[in-house]
């Protein structure tokens, strides 16, 4: 079921947002996307004043996925604002580039009209984003692991949707992307929300959030984790693996053909029953 946005630029107010979001029931649980076009200045300013610092080139302000349990209300979403919030607005985790001072100086002339926001922080964009709960009870610790051998079932696939939250070329020197990927099935749905964030000649990061729903059960399942490496060990690695020295640019761009190179740092798994 796919969703076509607008066909003009117009921006959206508030109070229509609704009317671009599609949804799907399945078994007491209602699913949502909104996919609508980059936000414009006005926005952009409001959000990066807000935020305490400048938001990505490509930002998507009033994208969003949710998932809400529809008896109790609960509620879990995923939006660039809540996101980018997470972002580390310090120096403590700043990456270095090969040309880090014309960098610096290319970037306060970019956002010298905002200057008032302009300070250290996370240029790379990178989250450990898990999700917004706007209303219900949160998730607890928990060692269950989402049941991969039943997603790998051929069941029908009911509702579709990938929507983007932003994206940063990183002022040429790489790529910092928030995405979200989502398939619902008859009895069960799963949501993929990753940040893939490459730094060229640096570091090559992955955090992926997957949201295992269990229509029957009402069994919700969070699985998050964290994957990164050096960016020529990385490089290296496709070499070895038989990728042709043409198609290394093609595969750095692309966290499927990635990932599985990328060792594991962080791993934590919640879950919640819904009545």
């Amino acid at each position: 079921m796919a969703f076509n946005g607008p066909t003009d630029d117009a921006f959206p107010l508030p109070s229509q947002e609704d009317k671009f979001t599609v949804s799907h029931l399945q078994k007491g649980f209602k699913i949502s996307a909104r996919k609508l076009p980059i936000s414009k200045s006005g926005p952009i300013d409001d959000m990066s004043k807000k935020l305490g610092i400048p938001v990505p080139e490509m930002i998507f302000g009033n994208n969003m996925v949710s998932i809400e349990h529809v008896a109790t209300r609960w509620r879990l979403e995923f939006n660039a604002f809540d996101a980018l919030d997470q972002v580390d607005k310090t120096d403590k985790n700043m990456l270095k580039v090969a040309y880090s001072k014309e960098w610096s100086s290319s970037r306060e002339k970019t956002h010298e009209g905002i200057k008032e926001v302009v300070k250290p922080f996370d240029w790379s964009y990178s989250t450990n984003y898990k999700g917004t709960i706007t209303n219900g009870k949160p998730f607890e610790d928990s060692e269950e692991l989402i049941p991969l051998e039943l997603l790998k079932r051929p069941d029908p696939i009911l509702f579709f949707e990938e929507v983007l939250l932003y994206e940063s070329e990183l002022d040429d020197n790489g790529i910092s992307l928030f995405s979200c990927k989502l398939r619902v099935m008859p009895d069960r749905m799963l949501l993929l929300c990753r940040l893939f964030m490459r730094l060229d000649k640096v570091l090559v990061r992955i955090r992926d959030t997957r949201i295992y729903v269990d229509f029957n059960t009402g069994k919700v399942i969070r699985d998050y984790t964290e994957k990164e490496e050096e960016f020529d060990t990385v490089r290296k690695s496709l070499l070895s693996s038989g990728t042709l020295p043409n198609d290394i640019t093609i595969a750095l761009r692309d966290p499927n053909q990635l990932a599985h190179l990328l060792p594991e740092v962080a791993h934590t798994t919640e879950a919640l029953n819904l009545p």
